[in-house]
């Protein structure tokens, strides 16, 4: 009898063990060139926004379930979708492989300046790097960062007319914009961010290009000193402040009509 109640057990536990790894997407990160296992690989599932990275073996275990897509990102290689099978979570570890990307130097422009020895003169010749301000408009949570050439066309159009650009770029896309909230609490995803500046995870994860993505930061009153030097996580905050300004503001408009 004793023996039964051990087998049970036994398969029991298996079974239970089995079924938590069947919602587990399981593989090996290598590059192309060398066969070599790539750690600190960033993973996000794409319909989950979740992520993790791979550890000093190159493997990597992350939540999934069948045809969630999972993206693959390593500085110096392409990044990589790859759609998650029935067949990876019933039989196990899969091998993703990367490909090296060749690596391009920019052009680095040094303009020198003539100094004549009068400071008066001088000084109008070092260029100003940074020039925002921050504008409170009555009735919003937050201050608006604006540069000053367009403070004042940007501040008199949010009060006449605040939703109209929001409702354009969050309102045809709402369910990509629910995923700012997702986005928001998963620490991988914000330590990740927090260390990039291509824009590629954001551009991926809100299904928007590059271009759009700048517009809406631009739009929503940040400097275009503020959208060049930020990293992903801030331009995320960025965009996450401003998508709650337009829920209350889209909540407000349609109490009125």
């Amino acid at each position: 009898m004793k023996n039964y109640l051990l087998l049970f057990s036994i398969l029991f536990t298996s079974a239970v063990c089995m079924a938590q790894e069947a919602d587990k997407a399981i593989g090996v990160v290598v590059g192309a060139s060398t066969g070599e296992p790539l750690e600190s690989v960033n993973i996000v599932n794409l319909n989950q926004v979740i992520g993790t990275a791979t550890n000093g073996k190159g493997e990597f275990k992350i939540t999934a379930k069948v045809n969630d897509t999972l993206h693959f990102s390593y500085l110096g290689f392409k990044s990589i979708k790859v759609r998650v099978t029935n067949d990876w979570l019933k039989f196990g570890s899969s091998k993703i492989t990367l490909t090296e990307l060749a690596l391009a130097l920019e052009e680095v422009v040094v303009n020198q300046l003539k100094l004549t020895g009068y400071l008066e003169v001088d000084i109008k010749q070092v260029p100003i790097i940074n020039n925002n301000y921050r504008y409170s408009i009555s009735g919003l949570p937050s201050g608006y960062e604006a540069g000053k050439p367009s403070a004042i066309t940007k501040i008199i159009g949010s009060i006449f007319n605040p939703a109209d650009f929001l409702h354009r770029m969050f309102g045809k896309n709402p369910n990509e914009m629910r995923k700012l909230k997702k986005m928001k609490e998963d620490d991988e995803i914000r330590n990740l961010l927090a260390t990039r500046f291509d824009r590629e995870m954001l551009t991926v994860l809100l299904q928007v290009d590059r271009v759009d993505l700048d517009e809406i930061v631009s739009q929503c009153n940040y400097s275009k000193g503020f959208i060049q030097t930020a990293n992903d996580l801030q331009i995320l905050d960025a965009i996450s402040e401003c998508y709650e300004e337009y829920k209350v503001l889209n909540r407000s408009r349609g109490n009125k009509i």
